[in-house]
């Protein structure tokens, strides 16, 4: 009999938001709106689109495995230099990297509970401990109590910020002070995917510390305000030094040409950007407003979706909202079981999901 590991027995595969070809079919329903993966309603960039009718005629060839071009206007964008990125097939695989890198099962890795699946999934298969620090009351992390899960085994240390599935941040004065107290053989992974939606104005500008601490790592990606969440394009930014050492556990070719191509053309409309950001922010105020209305209690996000607690099991709500329609997430998969997390929609889709849900409350 074949031997699998034995951190595998204790997984599961990752489970994302129902598909909206499904509920229709399970449900018999025209129409379906999904408000459950942190999307852009908005789609991506029109110039993303033409660059792939380009690019798809290049199908048969396999992509650059460096991503020089879309290495070089990335590296010029964030002001870095183009040694100091790692491109992978959406943020997911670059948590892989790191993992596989640093983690083994003499080490131990801290983070927070509840946040992003990845950072734990990927530590137990490469059969670390695990040390996770329950959230502060407000969502956030609890730095301090982070700092004191550390010790000479821990390799990794992961703040998400903005944190999913809170939308909580980590302003910069708390940052950096615990970037201060980490220990210089652990390294600290500040995983930024919402970054372009944070408008807090204490949230700490990352890049310009990596200077200051060669232990720092932060993540970003394509996939939530540029919309090219199909593509699956991610990145780190770090020391080059730290990044040499890691990229033997990178697979080749791992960054497709239809990513790579949309992703270069999508970072030279900001303009798209940015008007993403002012819709997302009004949708937000839709959310906040109604909870005010309703008597509901929710994180305030710096992302785009918002984490509202009904006071009730959130599987049932999520149920009932599939038969209308709505795909949103349970809370209870995510630490939060009277919670749901719904992402932001275009105007229209939050006036229709908030209409539905008024009726049912």
């Amino acid at each position: 009999m074949l031997q699998i590991k034995e951190q595998l027995k204790q997984l599961t595969p990752y489970q994302p938001g129902k598909p909206i070809e499904e509920v229709k079919k399970e449900f018999n329903l025209d129409r379906v709106i999904k408000l459950a993966s942190n999307e852009n309603p908005y789609g991506c960039s029109e110039a993303a689109k033409e660059a792939l009718q380009t690019e798809v005629q290049q199908m048969a060839l396999y992509p650059d495995g460096y991503s020089a071009a879309l290495r070089t206007k990335l590296a010029s964008h964030l002001g870095v230099n183009e040694t100091n990125i790692i491109l992978g097939n959406g943020t997911d695989e670059v948590i892989q990297i790191i993992s596989r890198s640093l983690l083994d099962p003499a080490s131990n890795t801290v983070m927070a509970n509840p946040t992003f699946s990845q950072y734990k999934h990927n530590a137990v298969i490469e059969g670390a401990e695990v040390r996770e620090v329950g959230l502060l009351e407000n969502g956030c992390h609890d730095l301090d109590a982070m700092l004191e899960a550390i010790d000479e085994q821990t390799k990794v240390v992961w703040v998400c910020s903005p944190n999913n599935p809170t939308g909580t941040y980590e302003s910069g004065r708390n940052l950096i002070r615990f970037l201060e107290k980490v220990p210089e053989h652990v390294l600290a992974v500040v995983d930024e995917a919402y970054y372009e939606y944070v408008t807090a104005e204490d949230y700490p500008e990352t890049i310009p510390l990596l200077e200051r601490f060669p232990n720092l790592m932060i993540l970003r990606t394509f996939s939530k305000a540029y919309g090219l969440a199909s593509l699956r394009v991610g990145y780190g930014i770090a020391s080059e030094q730290l990044i040499q050492a890691i990229e033997p556990a990178r697979q080749p070719f791992n960054t497709n040409r239809l990513g790579q191509a949309a992703a270069l053309a999508a970072l030279g409309d900001q303009a798209f950007i940015d008007d993403c950001v002012r819709k997302n922010n009004e949708g937000l105020k839709q959310y906040y407003d109604f909870c005010d209305e309703q008597g509901l209690t929710y994180y305030p996000s710096q992302t785009n979706f918002v984490l509202i607690d009904f006071k009730r099991d959130a599987d049932e709500l999520f149920l009932e909202l599939l038969k209308k329609g709505y795909i949103v997430r349970s809370g209870n998969a995510l630490g939060f079981p009277t919670f749901l997390r719904i992402s932001v929609g275009t105007k229209e889709q939050n006036e229709g999901f908030l209409k539905t849900l008024a009726g049912m409350l």
